[in-house]
């Protein structure tokens, strides 16, 4: 058998990220189809557009190294896929179903921080700087998109929660508890 070295987990990362876009691609549609909050509606469809460049960017990186634009299978996005799909299905109330959309949705964006930052990681090592800033590129609109899906969630689950439920004083505090350290931890940290 083959030695195999960084250069092939590279290779290999990239492969599996193609895929997991590819599959995003796919599965995206959906999603925007039966969201009810136009909000949701726009985030997805912008984040489909930018999902589409960062399907090229793969694309590129791979043309520059000389190497065949080829996938490979990512089991893990079709799990988290999967999951969010079955999530739909469920029947919930309108503003429910986008809580429920924006929690899937945010676990593929924090599958896909994960990879790419592997992958930028690999690329720096490897000294491929061009796909390394093409990766950080990407790595960047992830975390963006992941933050616009946690300032929706902050409207839409509220709307949520509105419909048959309602939380208790104890919640409601406990919730403004966390907002205001998570909000001081950000300060600090700047």
């Amino acid at each position: 058998m083959k030695e195999q070295t960084m250069q092939d987990l590279y290779i290999d990362q990239l492969r599996d990220l193609y895929d997991a876009e590819r599959q995003i691609i796919k599965a995206l549609p959906r999603m925007i189809r039966v969201a009810s909050s136009d909000d949701l509606k726009q985030a997805l469809q912008e984040h489909l557009e930018v999902t589409r460049e960062q399907e090229q960017r793969i694309v590129q990186i791979f043309e520059n190294r000389g190497e065949k634009v080829k996938a490979q299978k990512c089991k893990g996005i079709e799990g988290v896929l999967k999951e969010g799909a079955e999530l739909l299905e469920k029947g919930w109330d309108e503003a429910v179903l986008d809580a429920a959309i924006i929690a899937a949705a945010q676990r593929v964006e924090h599958y896909e921080m994960a990879g790419y930052g592997c992958a930028r990681t690999y690329a720096e090592l490897l000294g491929d700087e061009d796909a390394g800033e093409l990766l950080q590129k990407t790595l960047d609109e992830e975390k963006e998109a992941n933050d616009k899906l946690n300032e929706l969630s902050e409207t839409i689950n509220q709307t949520a929660l509105g419909e048959g439920e309602s939380a208790s004083e104890e919640d409601i505090e406990e919730t403004s508890a966390r907002k205001t350290t998570t909000a001081g931890r950000k300060r600090s940290a700047a």
